[in-house]
């Protein structure tokens, strides 16, 4: 029988998820992206040259592996005819394997600007969104005014529903927001000239999958963003808009959970943080800058800086039980390397946990630090975990005590060869 694994990441994104999908990609027959949309960046290196992914799986840069975008992704048309133009002329056959959920969210332009203008106006209480209209878009889903794929088949259905809804964000904008209204006719022009494009490649993925599933073929499912900005288990209301973890999954693609097999957590050996919100372990000094530089610690979408600090034990234990992980797989051990000493954050001061149910404002904990020794030898490329510094051995096997959950899998580096496997999900 084969197997299905989630992977998923555990902190507040950017964790190098995309890597470690092109990774399991090579034992899988289809990867599939189930939520968020074109805010999301995944960063591959494959023998030295980097492709950044926003919408389509990273299994795409495989041949002979199917990607599904499922249901639960919102879609921006012309984003994503832009990044399958770009591959193709990377000379990679995308639309032949390429396959996307007839039940996928479409975002407009109205969505992208009543983002922007929405953050604007929130001014120093902005959320940090990426402006892609990311959230607007899921707000018309949940209302159930949203426009999706499969409206685009019937133009003349789709026109009227597009109108209505137009004219509703237009009000909006003009006598909320005052700003400029959108133009009807333009929006539909422009989204059934790319619908030409994208037509072939609509499908219901639900029976897709499950054949796969019933032959015995191995699945992957590929989150977005991180397990602490989900939009009801993360740092609220300093969140996206999707669920970011495990559960999301069989909502987002319409593959049972008791068919999954192993959820892996992907988790930085530190912490990051992009836009606003609550980051317990933020670092403003020497060590924050040095994290930030060593790591290239700037969005693969919107090229912002990440906010740096150390490892947040305490949000790990409640991304552990909120996505039922089975392994992690922990990067960037090689950015510590030359450190003197190197923190993780076991406790908030004043007894204040996420565990317990206990109301918790980030905002305003101290964390409360376990000091381990740093290693001066390089952990970079090394693909043994015996052959690491003892002190880098140490604090991984701390990690795995205090988290409850093995660390499997250990990348250190950038390519996709640069990893230390301790135990294969697939296996």
């Amino acid at each position: 029988m084969g197997k299905s694994v989630v992977v998923v990441g555990t902190q507040w994104g950017d964790e190098g998820k995309g890597k470690v999908v092109d990774w399991l990609t090579n034992d899988v027959s289809a990867v599939v992206r189930f939520q968020g949309g074109h805010n999301a960046g995944h960063t591959l290196v494959i023998d030295g040259e980097k492709t950044v992914l926003h919408l389509i799986p990273s299994g795409i840069l495989h041949e002979g592996v199917d990607c599904f975008i499922g249901n639960g992704v919102v879609l921006e048309p012309h984003g994503l005819l832009s990044e399958i133009q770009a591959l193709e002329k990377k000379g990679v056959d995308v639309r032949s394997r390429l396959r996307i959920s007839h039940a996928c969210p479409i975002i407009m332009p109205f969505h992208q600007r009543l983002d922007l203008v929405r953050e604007k106006k929130l001014g120093d209480r902005k959320i940090g969104t990426t402006g892609r209209g990311i959230g607007p878009a899921y707000e018309d889903k949940v209302a159930r005014r949203g426009l999706r794929i499969e409206d685009l088949f019937d133009e003349v259905e789709f026109s009227k529903k597009l109108k209505e809804v137009t004219d509703y964000h237009n009000f909006q904008l003009e006598h909320y927001y005052g700003a400029e209204p959108l133009d009807f006719e333009d929006i539909l022009t422009a989204t059934m000239s790319v619908f030409d494009d994208l037509r072939p490649m609509v499908s219901d993925l639900i029976p897709l999958l499950h054949a796969k599933r019933m032959v015995g073929d191995n699945l992957l499912f590929e989150g977005a963003q991180g397990a602490m900005l989900d939009i009801d288990l993360g740092t609220y209301p300093y969140v996206t808009s999707s669920n970011t973890t495990s559960g999301g999954t069989a909502v987002g693609s319409g593959f049972g959970p008791l068919y999954l097999d192993y959820v892996m957590g992907i988790t930085k050996a530190y912490a990051t943080r992009v836009g606003s919100g609550p980051f317990p372990t933020e670092l403003s000094d020497g060590y924050g800058k040095l994290l930030a530089e060593r790591g290239n610690e700037f969005g693969s979408t919107t090229g912002r800086p990440r906010r740096c600090g150390w490892f947040d034990a305490v949000a790990m234990r409640q991304s552990v039980l909120v996505n039922s992980i089975s392994g992690i797989c922990l990067t960037k051990l090689d950015v510590f390397d030359g450190l003197d000493v190197v923190k993780i954050c076991i406790n908030y001061s004043g007894g204040v946990k996420f565990e317990g149910g206990n109301v918790v404002d980030l905002e305003k904990v101290e964390p409360e630090y376990l000091e381990m020794a740093g290693w001066g030898e390089a952990t970079a490329g090394v693909r043994e975990f015996s052959k690491l510094p003892i002190e880098a051995q140490d604090y991984v096997n701390k990690l795995e005590e205090i988290i409850g959950v093995p660390v499997d899998v250990i990348s250190t580096g950038p390519d996709r060869s640069q990893m230390i496997v301790r135990k294969d999900p697939f296996d």
